[in-house]
């Protein structure tokens, strides 16, 4: 089942326009993730809202935003003032240009999000500005609202839809200058260059997002097991940069030592990739010092299912 719509509202093209709705193309919610608890009783850290002078908690009722002026002052805004902030965007991406991708430069892209008609009708407006874009092959670009914030968003075909990829505004983007400045220019010769070029050529591949593993979430989850069965947890090893003396010596020992891993290669059998789900069967053992499983089962909601690639 696709996820609740982030927005919904219509998307216009100068006098075309058809309903659409936004869906998050990404989710972080299959990583492992932790608590604060209090070290004493094991019990988890709750957080409350306090006034700031007289330490009494707030109810969420009469909690308001406020812009801060200086040290003690604040403007308040509300609600209804930030709803009457009547912005076009809020129900409705207007196309304003359409732009080569590759002028859009990297540092501004922010999420990405999938665009799809929202209902039965509109489908053909749709069709009409994705296969306009895939056919010259453009970039829309646009405005919506997300969060009481608006957005500049970039909307490309894909497949039968459209994503759309949140982007930064100009003043969210810093300088590179100042953190490149000191990098000192350095002639690099030809013959370290071919040495590059080849270890380049021999690790040289195409990019298959399914062969990718997160070790550090691989690593989370082997240390919660193992600690749920009570084994003894071993410091490991940092790995230790080595100090470059030679750097041609480098590049020649690195291109001996790429070719021996291509040819060890073939003789070790494939490994697996180690699915997470099978990772979240195992820490389904009680914790000590929690609720035994029967009691806290009508409580807690089924194991996760398993990750499943995109």
């Amino acid at each position: 089942m696709a996820p609740r719509a982030n927005w919904k509202g219509f998307l216009r093209l100068s006098l075309v326009t058809c309903p659409v709705a936004l869906y998050p193309a990404t989710s972080e919610s299959e990583k492992v993730s932790f608590n604060q608890l209090n070290r004493k009783t094991g019990h988890r850290i709750k957080y409350a809202k306090v006034d700031a002078d007289t330490g009494e908690e707030v109810d969420n009722e009469d909690i308001v935003k406020g812009y801060k002026v200086d040290t003690d002052t604040f403007i308040e805004v509300t609600k209804e003032e930030l709803e009457n902030v009547a912005l076009e965007s809020t129900r409705t991406i207007e196309i304003d240009e359409f732009v080569d991708r590759s002028e859009i430069d990297p540092r501004y892209l922010i999420r990405p999000y999938y665009l799809t008609p929202d209902g039965k009708v509109g489908h053909d407006a749709f069709a009409v500005i994705r296969e306009t874009l895939r056919d010259m092959n453009k970039v829309a670009i646009g405005r919506v609202v997300l969060t009481n914030r608006e957005h500049i968003i970039a909307l490309e075909p894909m497949d039968k839809g459209l994503m759309g990829t949140l982007l930064r505004y100009p003043y969210e983007v810093r300088s590179a200058e100042e953190y490149f400045d000191d990098i000192q220019d350095v002639k690099v010769t030809k013959d370290m260059l071919d040495l590059a070029r080849h270890i380049v050529n021999q690790k040289a591949g195409h990019f298959e997002p399914d062969k990718f593993e997160d070790q550090y979430e691989t690593a989370l989850l082997d240390l919660i097991n193992q600690k749920r069965a009570g084994k003894p947890i071993a410091a490991k090893a940092r790995p230790r940069g080595e100090n470059v003396v030679d750097l041609m010596d480098a590049l020649r020992k690195s291109i001996g030592r790429e070719v021996g891993a291509a040819t060890e290669a073939p003789r070790k059998p494939g490994k697996k990739p180690r699915k997470a789900a099978a990772g979240q069967k195992e820490m389904l053992m009680p914790i000590a010092g929690k609720k035994p499983a029967k009691e806290s089962a009508a409580k807690k909601p089924a194991a996760k299912p398993q990750r499943k690639s995109a």
